[in-house]
This record gives C-alpha cells, sequence and structure tokens, in this order.
C-alpha cells in the first residue's frame, strides 16, 4: 500500500530520495527490516498472553522423553510469524501481481487450518486436533487454486506447465496435463515436510530461513530478463515481486528464531509449520523451480521420507514377523539422533550446516550444466 503511496508521490512531485521505492531490491531490504522488528515486537506480547490463557505445547508421550520438560511452552506462535510476514507484504509490494496475490492467499489459508488444528488441539483439548482429512482437504484445495490459477491465466501462457531441469542447460520439463495434480501434491507435501521438521527448537524455522534466502535471490533473477538470459533459465515477468514476500519472511523469521531458539519460548505450532512449508512449495510453483525442491528442500525432504521409511518397514516387518521393527530409532530423523544422544543444539545446528550446503549447491545448479 505505501508502495502506490510513494510512486504517486513520486510521479507528481519527484522528490529526492522517493524513487528508491520504485527499486525491487529497496523495497524487499524494507520488507525484511519491517518484517523482522514487527517480530521482534509482537513476540513478546504474543508469548505474555499465551502464557496468560493457558495455551501451551501438550505433553508428547510418543515422544522422546527428553521433550516432556517442554510441555507448557506457549504454542500456536505461528501467529507472530504470519502477521509479521503479511504487513510489510501488504506495505510493500505490488499486491495486484498475480505472484503476490497467490502466495498471499495461499500462505494465510494455510496458516488458518494450522490454527484451527491448533485450536482444537490446546484450547478444546482434542488429542488429535483437526481430523487428517479436513487437514488434507485445506491442503488440496489452495493446491487446486494455485495450480488452476496458474495453468489458465494468460500470465503464464507458454510456461504454465514448465519447470526448469537442475544441471541441464535449456532443457525444461512440461508436466502437461498432469499439472494441477501434480501441483497440488508438492503444496501438500512440502506444508506436511515443515510440520514433521518442526520438532526441535529453532530447527524449522532457521532451516526455512536458509531455504527462503535461496530462493528470494532465484525469484529476483527469474523476474529479471537479462540475469535469466544469463543463467539460461525460465525468464518469468513480474516474478521478481515475489522478492518481497520472501525478504519479509525471512525477516520475520529471524525474529521469531530469536524466540524460538533454544531452549524456546514458544513454538509455532501448525499455524506457522504448515503456512511456511506450504509457501516453500507455492513459491517453487511460481518460479518454475519444482524439480528444485527435494535438494533446495533437502531437509524437509530427509524428515518425511524418514518417517514414510519407519512407517513402511515397521507394517512389513509386522505382518512377516508378527512385530513391528524400526530402520530408525525414532522418526523424523532428527529424532533418531536425539535417540543417540546428540544434544539438541548439535543436531540444529548441524542440520542447518546441511540445508546451506544444499542451498549454495541449488545456486550452482543454474551454471553447473
Amino acid at each position: 500500500m505505501l508502495y502506490y503511496l510513494f510512486d504517486y508521490i513520486n510521479k507528481i512531485y519527484s522528490p529526492p530520495g522517493f524513487r528508491l521505492f520504485r527499486f525491487l531490491t529497496f523495497r524487499s531490504a524494507i520488507a525484511a527490516i519491517t518484517g523482522l522488528i514487527l517480530s521482534l515486537y509482537l513476540g513478546p506480547k504474543l508469548i505474555k498472553l499465551l502464557q496468560k490463557k493457558q495455551i501451551g505445547e501438550a505433553k508428547k508421550i510418543d515422544g522422546p522423553k527428553s521433550h516432556w520438560s517442554k510441555a507448557g511452552t506457549p504454542t500456536m506462535g505461528g501467529i507472530i510469524l504470519i502477521t509479521s510476514v503479511v504487513i510489510p507484504v501488504l506495505l510493500w509490494s505490488d499486491i495486484k501481481s498475480t505472484y503476490i496475490i497467490l502466495i498471499l492467499v495461499g500462505t494465510v489459508w494455510l496458516s488458518g487450518v494450522g490454527f484451527l488444528d491448533d485450536y482444537l488441539k490446546v484450547v478444546r483439548k482434542y488429542p488429535n486436533g483437526l481430523i487428517a482429512r479436513y487437514k488434507l482437504l485445506g491442503q488440496v484445495l489452495i493446491g487446486l487454486l494455485v495450480g488452476t490459477v496458474i495453468y489458465y491465466s494468460p500470465q503464464f501462457a507458454g510456461v504454465n506447465t514448465l519447470t526448469t531441469v537442475p544441471f541441464l542447460k535449456n532443457v525444461n520439463f512440461n508436466f502437461s496435463y498432469l499439472y494441477i495434480p501434480i501441483i497440488v501434491f508438492i503444496i501438500t507435501a512440502t506444508s506436511n515436510a515443515v510440520n514433521l521438521t518442526d520438532g526441535l527448537d529453532g530447527l524449522a524455522i532457521g532451516v526455512t530461513t536458509i531455504v527462503m534466502l535461496a530462493l528470494a535471490l532465484i525469484s529476483y533473477v527469474s523476474g529479471n530478463a537479462i540475469y535469466a538470459y544469463y543463467l539460461n533459465i525460465l525468464y518469468l515477468p513480474g516474478s521478481g515481486e515475489l522478492t518481497v514476500f520472501v525478504a519479509a519472511l525471512v525477516g520475520a523469521s529471524l525474529g521469531f528464531l530469536w524466540f524460538n531458539s533454544y531452549p524456546a519460548q514458544v513454538f509455532m505450532g501448525d499455524t506457522g509449520s504448515l503456512a511456511i512449508g506450504g509457501a516453500f512449495g507455492i513459491l517453487a510453483v511460481l518460479i518454475k523451480k519444482e524439480l528444485l525442491i527435494p535438494i533446495l528442500g533437502g531437509i524437509f525432504f530427509m524428515e518425511t521420507i524418514s518417517v514414510i521409511i519407519q512407517r513402511l518397514y515397521f507394517k512389513y516387518t509386522k505382518k512377516k514377523y508378527g512385530e513391528g521393527r524400526r530402520v530408525f530409532k525414532m522418526a523424523p530423523i532428527h529424532h533418531h539422533f536425539e535417540m543417540l544422544g546428540w544434544p539438541e543444539p548439535k543436531i540444529v545446528m548441524r542440520f542447518y550446516i546441511i540445508a546451506i550446503i544444499l542451498a549454495i549447491i541449488s545456486l550452482a545448479s543454474f551454471k553447473v550444466r
């Protein structure tokens, strides 16, 4: 909104310095700073409110015993995160952009699904929260919306079903008629993957920050004709505006990490994890980098695969031997390392290091081909 105000003032009066607000890089920096300040400001207030209302994490009997002491820690802190993203985006981005509309609607929608799940679990005391099929329905619906808009919108004509193939020069894969179902799967999968990763203090939000920093750069170059041509990637006019959203998310995430780092003062809950996971998937879809998700989001991918392997192997061995056996001591895989005796901060820091390496590989894939 302020973007339009300053742009109007610049066109009418041309005061010194106001031209800066026309530059994507400047608006992205301001969005990141705004998101950070908002997150740091809202954090203590919401934490205090959650404590007063006794809205805390329930004791997880099926989790590591070392986590039992975390019971009662304020949850639903994703409200801090999402609020600190939405406000800067509304202030500093071109909110008429199809890219911004889709990413905002998707993020807020999934945050709403997560909020309902958290509310039912911690306020209404439903053991399992929102019924799984209803949660899945919420994820599928937003996937259908994003996929349908991209598939039929004239803005994406010629590239709507294409995606860049990592490490291969001038090679794009066409999802064709399977595009919409694949987009539904991607957004649902990434949303749940971040949710599974959110099991240690600072883990999910820290990895998300690293991933988003890479996505900020990819969004910027995808919307720049010169850089896109130089890197031999799909040029997507207008996609650079996503840089403002990603920058706001990075700033808000750093602010939230201040309170969520070990020992956590607040958990994001599904309110935050479903939203940022969905945002990751939607961003990858919008900038046509769907096939990069397993690399860039390698930590999320690894966490999800560990759960799938554990469940499948347990069911297989139970059917074959009469008792279920496990590949990992506990899944998701971060709990496996906890059971091995690794301190929680060490696991988180090492996962950060892996995430940074994967982000570098993802960025390098644009030239190493």
